[in-house]
């Protein structure tokens, strides 16, 4: 077997090939947060493919001076997860996720007096950009378990790229942001929608800024997006959601709206440089 480093300054890679060069698993990790991911062939599995590629990956992560590397598994029972345990890992967060079936009935929610609803697609209009960079703080203090670490900062150029991103790979990122009375906004909530408008979409964020919190705006912004979600895609089945054990109040907003579980997992972190 044969482990080969793919260079790439922000997230470098590995290839794992047999003695006749066919691949047989691969493995990479983003360098400014740890986060790993591992793939190897079902053919390939219980041969020390995984292993060796975590080799590559920690030896790496610990030159750098990360203090842990993590990596998502489908939990209770799973393959994924006796390969974290059996290797030093631990569950460091428990997540649910649910799916909203588009063909009921349209969701309902108050309207939050003082505020108003907007919507865009991709990238922050430039006259909302600042204000929206602002208004993700309302993610810093989101449970997440043994997880929470130190929230990396919201820039412009940083929500331009990740809107770029979505956009490069086909898919719509679609975002709805509550407003207040003096032009701020106050929360928010992202559903990324596939390129050619069927299967389901996939939430991201959702977020309302502590001093905005219990009017209903969570409820609010989620139940208007489900709307014209439907209403602009028609084709779409259902939309995901993956939420923390821990964040018991979106856990009741989404099942409010009829989302319902569909499996759980786990964030695994092995932690380096343990004295």
């Amino acid at each position: 077997m044969t482990i080969t480093a793919l260079t790439n300054p922000r997230r470098p890679a590995w290839l794992a090939t047999g003695p006749d060069g066919r691949p047989l698993g691969v493995a990479s990790l983003w360098n400014d947060t740890g986060d790993l991911d591992i793939n190897v062939h079902p053919a390939e599995r219980r041969a020390g493919v995984g292993t060796r590629l975590l080799r590559a990956v920690t030896e790496v992560a610990v030159e750098q001076g990360l203090p842990h590397v993590r990596t998502d598994a489908v939990a209770q029972g799973s393959a994924a997860e006796a390969f974290c345990l059996a290797r030093g890992f631990r569950a460091v967060l428990r997540l649910t996720y649910t799916r909203l079936a588009l063909d009921g009935a349209r969701a309902t929610a108050a309207a939050a007096p003082g505020y108003r609803l907007i919507h865009w697609d991709g990238t922050v209009p430039g006259e909302l950009a600042e204000t929206f960079a602002r208004s993700r703080k309302a993610m810093d203090d989101m449970p997440m378990g043994e997880a929470a670490a130190t929230p990396e900062p919201w820039t412009v150029e940083r929500l331009h790229y990740v809107a770029g991103v979505v956009a490069e790979r086909g898919d719509i990122l679609c975002t709805t942001a509550a407003v207040a009375a003096d032009g701020e906004i106050a929360g928010f909530t992202e559903l990324v929608v596939p390129g050619d408008g069927a299967g389901d979409a996939q939430h991201y964020g959702t977020g309302v800024l502590p001093e905005h919190r219990d009017h209903g705006l969570a409820r609010w912004m989620k139940a208007e997006q489900i709307n014209r979600t439907r209403d602009r895609f028609p084709r779409l089945g259902g939309l995901l959601a993956d939420t923390a054990d821990d964040n018991a109040v979106m856990r009741r907003v989404n099942e409010s709206l009829g989302y319902r579980p569909t499996h759980r997992s786990a964030l695994f972190q092995l932690d380096l440089n343990r004295p």
